[in-house]
């Protein structure tokens, strides 16, 4: 099973918002209104209808998700969930961004969706620190794919170098 496990893994270095995938996700703020990194690249790249999207939502809590079109994207929906801002570990920071990956991907079912990718959430702005993050990431990951199949690839789509390697790094240790 492992093996099957991690051949639905793709971990590649680059742009999210060119992934042709069914659902790419968004590091967002809580406001979903856009912002620096990802989520302003993914607002950038989706176009001025997103912004219009998400001012209807309301916002969205640290380590929840929600749903929008993708509009200009490639991809036919953007998954927005808010990772949590590093502050020394002491505020429930692993339990929230977990919650992140379960809950885009509770996110990813309902909508049917083959192919999913994933930016590294909280690592840029927010400052989690990188390994913490990615062994999380990952470990949620394998859990999803272990009880569900209908999602036949789940990419991680990293934004430079070191990012990059600590994802090939730790997915061998988590899935092989």
């Amino acid at each position: 099973m492992e093996k099957a496990l991690k051949d639905k893994i793709e971990i590649v270095q680059g742009d999210i918002t060119k992934m042709e995938v069914d659902a790419i996700v968004n590091a967002a703020n809580t406001s979903l209104l856009g912002g620096g990194g990802v989520d302003g690249a993914i607002h950038r790249a989706a176009g001025p209808e997103l912004l219009a999207e998400t001012r209807t939502i309301g916002g969205c809590p640290t380590g929840e998700a929600r749903v929008t079109k993708g509009y200009r994207l490639p991809a036919r929906w953007v998954i927005h969930t808010v990772g949590p801002i590093w502050s020394g570990g002491y505020g429930e920071e692993d339990e929230l961004l977990a919650k992140c990956y379960i809950n885009s991907f509770k996110a990813a079912l309902e909508l049917g969706v083959a192919t999913v990718a994933f930016p590294s959430i909280s690592t840029g702005a927010y400052r989690f620190p990188l390994k913490r993050a990615v062994n999380i990431a990952l470990r949620e990951t394998k859990f999803f794919l272990q009880h569900n199949q209908s999602i036949k690839k789940v990419m991680f789509v990293c934004f430079g170098g070191d990012v990059y390697k600590k994802y090939q790094e730790l997915s061998k240790e988590i899935f092989e």
